[in-house]
Order: C-alpha cells, then sequence, then structure tokens
C-alpha cells in the first residue's frame, strides 16, 4: 500500500503540472510570474483537488474561446457591414456619373435630329419652290397653246365666213337665220369647251398647290414635334443638374433618411435665384432644403429662351442622399 501511494504521488504532481501548463498557454498568462522555486508534493487531498478544478479550468477555457470567436464573429459582421455600404456609396456615384453622361449623349443626339430636320425642311422648301416654278412654266405654255388655237379659230371663222359671204350672196335672206343658229350653237360649244378646258387646268392647279400645302405643313409639324422633343430633354437636363447643385449645398443627418420636400424656385435668367418656398414634406427636410437653395444662390438654367421658360418655375422634390 506505501508503494501504491509513493507512485500515485508523481503521477498526480506530474499530470496537475501539465494541465497547468496547458492552461497558461490558453489564457495568456506568462511563466515568468511564476515563482522559480517548485512548490513541495501536494498530499493526496491536494491532489483530488487539482483534479476537481480540472473540470471547472476546461470549461473556464472552452468559455474564454467561445467569448473570442463571439468578438471575431462580430468584428467580421461589422467589416462586412462598411464594406457593404462603400459599395452601394460607390455604385451610386458612378449611377450618377452615368446619368449625367447618357444625357450629354442624349442632348447630343438630339442637336442631330434637330439638324437633319433642319435640313429635311430646306430641302422640302426647294421642292416646293421648284415645283410652283414648273406649274408657272406649264401654265404659261397652256396659255400660249390657248392663245394658239384661238388665232387658228378665228383664222377658220373668217375663212368660213368668207366663203359663206361669197357662196350666200344669192340666198342671204333666207340663209341668214340658218348661219346665225349655227354660229350661235358652234360658239356655244366652243365655250363650253373652253370653260370645261379652263375648269379642268384650275383643278389640276389646285392639286398641286394642295399637295404642296399640305407637304409643307407636315415638314413643319415634323420640325415642331422635333423641336418640343429637344426643349424638355434640356429641361430634364437642367433639373437633374439643378437638384445636383441642392444635394451638394444640403447638410443631412440620419433622421432625414428615406423623407423628402417638395419646393418652389423661381429664377431669373442668370440663374439666381429670386424666390424659394417650401410646399410639402418633412419639416427637417423642407429646412435643410431652404438652406440649401438659399446657399447656392445660383442655380444652372439654360441661355435658351424656350428651356428657361420652363424652368424659371419650377416645382421640385428634394430627397437627402446617404452616402
Amino acid at each position: 500500500m506505501a508503494n501504491q501511494s509513493t507512485i500515485k504521488i508523481p503521477v498526480a504532481i506530474s499530470a496537475g503540472i501539465h494541465i497547468g501548463a496547458i492552461v497558461i498557454l490558453v489564457i495568456g498568462v506568462s511563466f515568468d510570474d511564476k515563482p522559480k522555486t517548485m512548490p513541495s508534493a501536494p498530499s493526496a487531498p491536494a491532489i483530488q483537488a487539482v483534479m476537481v478544478d480540472q473540470q471547472k479550468i476546461t470549461q473556464h477555457v472552452e468559455k474564454l474561446k467561445q467569448q473570442k470567436q463571439d468578438t471575431e464573429n462580430k468584428e467580421k459582421a461589422r467589416q462586412a457591414e462598411l464594406e457593404r455600404k462603400a459599395n452601394e456609396a460607390r455604385q451610386q456615384r458612378e449611377q450618377e456619373q452615368q446619368k449625367i453622361k447618357n444625357l450629354e449623349i442624349e442632348r447630343k443626339q438630339k442637336e442631330v435630329e434637330t439638324q437633319i430636320a433642319n435640313d429635311a425642311a430646306k430641302a422640302a422648301q426647294i421642292k416646293v419652290q421648284q415645283e410652283k416654278e414648273r406649274a408657272n412654266k406649264a401654265e404659261a405654255v397652256r396659255k400660249q397653246k390657248e392663245q394658239e388655237q384661238k388665232a387658228s379659230e378665228q383664222a377658220a371663222q373668217k375663212a368660213a365666213e368668207k366663203r359663206k359671204q361669197e357662196e350666200a350672196a344669192a340666198k342671204q335672206a333666207a340663209d341668214e337665220r340658218k348661219r346665225k343658229a349655227e354660229e350661235d350653237e358652234r360658239k356655244r360649244k366652243l365655250e363650253e369647251d373652253r370653260q370645261r378646258k379652263a375648269k379642268a387646268d384650275a383643278d389640276a392647279k389646285a392639286r398641286q398647290e394642295q399637295e404642296m400645302t399640305d407637304a409643307l405643313a407636315a415638314e413643319q409639324a415634323t420640325l415642331s414635334q422635333t423641336r418640343n422633343k429637344q426643349v424638355m430633354s434640356e429641361v430634364d437636363r437642367f433639373k437633374a443638374m439643378i437638384i445636383a447643385t441642392i444635394q451638394r449645398n444640403l447638410v443631412v443627418d440620419e433622421s432625414m433618411r428615406g423623407k423628402s420636400c417638395r419646393v418652389f424656385i423661381r429664377l431669373a435668367q442668370d440663374g439666381f435665384v429670386t424666390s424659394s418656398q417650401t410646399l410639402d414634406g418633412d419639416q427637417v427636410v423642407c429646412r435643410a432644403a431652404k438652406a440649401a437653395i438659399n446657399k447656392a444662390g445660383r442655380l444652372p438654367v439654360s441661355t435658351e429662351a424656350g428651356v428657361y421658360d420652363k424652368l424659371k418655375e419650377i416645382n421640385l422634390t428634394v430627397s437627402p442622399e446617404f452616402n
């Protein structure tokens, strides 16, 4: 029995020393804090206490590991959230830049379309003028032929009258009524033919004039529609620039997130804000929007009269942006 006790004591002491060293390594305790002299061998009750405390030490070590893991997980989640917000802000800036580029491309495209429409209108006017000149020439030829025909008819008439006078010298009294009736009938037919021809010529000319008028009206309508589209595109572009200017001067805080304010602005021709007022929306956002407008003082505006007329009095919705 004495030998067994003697063996158990060194084994317990060795186990306790190894367990203590493991715990110190886990919780980061330095060996320098330990006393240089080794403790005396514990008694049997002390060995039992060391073995009992081993479970508590193991549980404490596991708890410390779990706390460390939870801290690392929270830090990773915080870093991920910061990175997500940074990506969202970058994407929003890129979208705004792309929107401005698209508006500029659309403006240049509208300029090209306007130039094409102007060229088409000029070509149509030239075509109308050419058609008019051809119609005038055709009318002149018709009148000349009509005069020639009348001259020929008059010559033929004179010859017939002379011949009839020579032939009807002996029967002048009897044939006078017949000749007169025939003459009247011929004149009536000639008049009818002349009227039918004049009516046909007038109808043809009227149709040509109407076709030219319709073509010119269609060209003018196309040009007007193109111009209206260009003006509205410019108005949208300047509205986006005005909102961007207000956003740059807008002081925001977290309480304004997801809220907005509708404002009315009156502008001079040089973009100077002559008056502004809030219409409806969140009071905090409205006060910030009013201050941003006053701080800007002058907003982007077009020098083109048609665009300025649609910008001089505008209603806008201001929504705070968060990076």
